[in-house]
């Protein structure tokens, strides 16, 4: 093996085993990349490709023996991280080499202060002062632009936005200055404009201290933003590797082609109209107000998530609801589903209310005809119940014979692209996109009229989403739905929705056909999201000019 001397970071021919009975006997096989001090490699690839793998490794965090690596080496500064043992291991982690994770939820303690979190992290590593310790914290959760680092030194994690947690990863991260930082996914399921401050927050701060990057992702918008090279991983094997000029502007893999080709367009489509078409929805001046916090020495918390909200939706209409983390698209899309009461405002489907002092003619008419697909299917699937057991669940509890429910629960899995095995099977035996499948199967058992789904292809990789957006197209097409589809992702808005609603602050600012919203915006604040989304027909096009310039 070639060493290379530029390299902080040199991984050579890399194995890492499969436990028995797994779909490949090897998650990664002979993988060799590299990053050097100020630059940014990154890995991309779907969902089991073995590039989470390769930052578990470097980390010492794989689960030994079960998965463990069996060949090839792991040099960070000339020594090999393999032949650590966990005393080593843990002299490195945090200190000299950082990582962000992918859910900043489960990996910070909700029952600790965020301070506190930072300040054991420091004590792992180095001793300093009380006064020290603290203007460590509060500099490095002000190094990530976070407002008031005092406050949020007070508060737990739950208190934070999506995005201020992901901030708060980022400063523990970096809080020691490593020389290496590791990112797994860190922008998966944040918004537009929230992903696009941490992509320049990471470079500023690499810029700034020199930082070698390697950041994890299968979305080439990101890559094309922060990455110098990049490597493509399929089925744990490097299928092609390279600058990223050269790897956007001519890739030469089948595999990659194929991933940027899933990326979506962000065009609008363009779907006649029916003035005829029956009204199936009206919101009508919906408010919801969540109050937190509060006692004898201090002030309630109120947020007024949902604020005098006006809209209607006809049969086979798809309404997109678009706007940041906390904007209230997600509560709007929960109190139209019945899981959250109005404080006031009505919701008439098909003319009956539902919403706030609905009666009971208005309940038994949306009763099972709007349904909900969550965004993490995961945990809105029973663990303990097969497939067939959830899907079947809902015509059941509305009194259709088991024997109709199951040949119903086998047609729809078929619908959705998986076999009819699939009804004896378990959530946990199938990937993230097969299990937003069988959400979407789950929610059409009971023949709805209406689908709210709530950034259902948020966390999928890119081709999964565009197979899964598809389906929701087809879904539609079959079965003249109208659906809510809430998404941060203009690019998805335009693609699936025939109008667009802009939320901020709980308010809807900006209404139009998915073609006025897009095209001509009227608002600053929805021109900024759509100049967060990176445009990636120009970013292709901008590389293979600079391609031909260089040859």
């Amino acid at each position: 093996m070639t060493v290379n001397q530029e390299a902080l970071l040199d991984i050579q021919g890399l194995s890492i085993k499969l436990p028995r009975g797994a779909d490949r006997p090897l998650a990664v096989k002979e993988a060799t990349l590299s990053v050097a001090p100020g630059r940014t490699l990154c890995i991309v690839g779907e969902s089991g490709s073995g590039k989470s793998m390769i930052a578990n490794a470097v980390m010492g965090l794989l689960p030994v023996p079960h998965v463990a690596p069996v060949a090839g080496q792991i040099l960070f500064q000339g020594q090999d991280l393999l032949k650590l043992d966990e005393v080593g291991l843990r002299q490195l982690r945090g200190n000299r080499i950082g990582m962000i994770f992918q859910d900043p939820m489960s990996a910070l303690n909700p029952v600790m202060r965020i301070g506190d979190q930072l300040a054991e992290a420091i004590d792992a590593h180095i001793t300093l002062s009380p006064a020290e310790k603290q203007a460590r914290i509060i500099a490095a959760l002000t190094d990530v632009h976070l407002p008031d680092p005092e406050a949020i030194a007070e508060s737990y994690p739950f208190r934070l936005s999506g995005g201020q947690r992901q901030r708060v990863m980022i400063a523990c991260a970096l809080m020691l200055e490593p020389a290496l930082l590791i990112a797994d996914e860190p922008t998966t399921a944040l918004d537009v404009t929230t992903q696009a401050q941490i992509l320049k927050l990471i470079r500023d701060l690499q810029t700034k201290r020199g930082t070698a990057v390697l950041f994890i992702t299968h979305d080439f918008g990101v890559v094309s933003e922060i990455a110098d090279e990049v490597a493509v991983m399929q089925l744990g094997e490097v299928v092609e590797s390279g600058d990223v000029d050269t790897v956007l502007g001519d890739p030469q893999h089948p595999y990659t082609q194929r991933l940027i080709a899933a990326i979506p367009h962000g065009s609008p489509a363009l779907r006649a109209e029916s003035d005829n078409a029956q009204v199936l929805l009206q919101a009508q001046e919906m408010n919801k107000t969540y109050t937190s916090g509060g006692g004898w020495f201090s002030k309630a918390r109120v947020v007024h998530a949902v604020n005098n909200v006006n809209f209607t939706i006809k049969r086979g209409e798809v309404l997109g609801l678009v706007g940041e983390s906390g904007s209230g698209k997600s509560t709007v899309g929960r109190c139209i589903a019945g899981l959250l009461p109005l404080d006031s405002g009505r919701i008439l489907f098909k003319g009956m209310n539902t919403g706030a002092g609905r009666d009971d003619r208005g309940r038994r008419a949306s009763f099972g005809r709007i349904q909900m697909v969550f965004q993490d299917p995961h945990a809105s699937l029973n663990p303990r119940h097969t497939v067939g057991r959830s899907i079947m669940s809902g015509p059941l509890a509305q009194g259709v014979p088991t024997a109709e429910a199951l040949k119903r629960a086998t047609e729809l899995l078929t619908l959705v692209g998986l076999s009819a095995d699939a009804l004896e099977r378990y959530p946990h035996e199938f990937s993230g996109g097969q299990r937003q499948r069988i959400g979407i199967a789950r929610a059409l058992a009971v023949e709805p009229d209406l689908i709210v789904a709530d950034e259902p292809v948020s966390a999928l990789d890119v081709s999964v989403q565009a197979q899964v957006l598809d389906l929701f197209a087809k879904v539609r097409d079959t079965f003249n739905l109208s659906m809510i589809f809430v998404t941060h992702d203009l690019r998805v808005a335009a693609q699936m929705c025939d109008h667009i609603a802009v939320m901020q602050k709980g308010c809807i600012i900006e209404h139009g056909t998915a073609e006025q919203v897009i095209r001509h915006p009227r608002e600053p604040y929805t021109r900024k999201l759509i100049e967060a989304v990176p445009d990636f027909s120009s970013i292709i096009a901008g590389r293979r000019a600079k391609l031909a310039l260089a040859s």
